[in-house]
């Protein structure tokens, strides 16, 4: 297998794919219109580092689901081989893996993200795209091989994304759990000295608190 790989960009629209997944046939990013996804690759089925994640995805999958989110598992395995799997965490592991796994394994999809990375060996690293409800792509994350991800930031990172979008705000380090501004939100800087005098006004009358007219924030309901 040729190991080039694109990498995608924030923005852009989901490309098309028609994928083999453990619940049959889909087709990307279509069959999940309306609906946000959440696409994440792991190295290879039976490795422990994987069983983890899959764990943690599969524990949290309900939680995804109350936020509009659709979870899909991708890796250059068999589909034989990822149903086996499933089946072995379900019986040793007591954890039901109820979303689709992509068998990439052609690597049509996985050179099509930039999923592979020459120096890191012919299978996939752990990629993360969080896909809004129009097909296009608004979140990207990558780790190693040897690095598990944390499954509370994935979550984190879409209702940061979510919550951006419903009220056309920034969110800060960490949000909704920020050292200094715990869930509060960011507003916009300012771009001309009417907008500045309107801030210094509003913030007397307590719509939002500033520490200055380009750093201002509030909270959301």
């Amino acid at each position: 297998m040729e190991n080039i790989s694109k990498l995608p960009l924030l923005g852009d629209k989901f490309p098309e794919l028609t994928v083999k997944t453990t619940e049959g046939v889909l087709h990307l990013p279509d069959d999940f219109k309306g609906k946000w996804f959440i696409l994440f690759s792991h190295p290879g089925d039976f490795t422990p580092v994987c069983t983890t994640e899959f764990i943690g995805f599969a524990k949290n999958a309900e939680k995804f689901k109350k936020y509009n989110t659709e979870l899909i598992g991708l890796s250059v395995d068999q589909v034989f081989s990822h149903l086996k799997w499933i089946e072995w965490i379900k019986e040793k592991m007591g954890v039901e893996v109820k979303f689709p796994v992509i068998a990439d394994e052609l690597g049509i999809v996985s050179k099509e993200l930039g999923m592979l990375h020459e120096k890191k060996g012919t299978n996939t690293v752990r990629a993360v795209f969080i896909v809004d409800p129009n097909g296009i792509l608004r979140l990207m994350m990558y780790y190693p091989q040897e690095v598990g991800r944390s499954v509370n930031e994935v979550f984190r990172a879409l209702i940061a994304l979510q919550a951006s979008d419903e009220n056309g705000v920034a969110m800060p380090e960490n949000w909704p759990n920020n050292d200094f501004m715990q869930d509060k939100v960011i507003i916009s800087p300012a771009s001309n000295m009417e907008e500045i005098e309107k801030r210094k006004k509003s913030e007397k009358n307590g719509e939002f608190e500033c520490k200055d007219w380009w750093f201002c924030y509030k909270n959301i309901k």
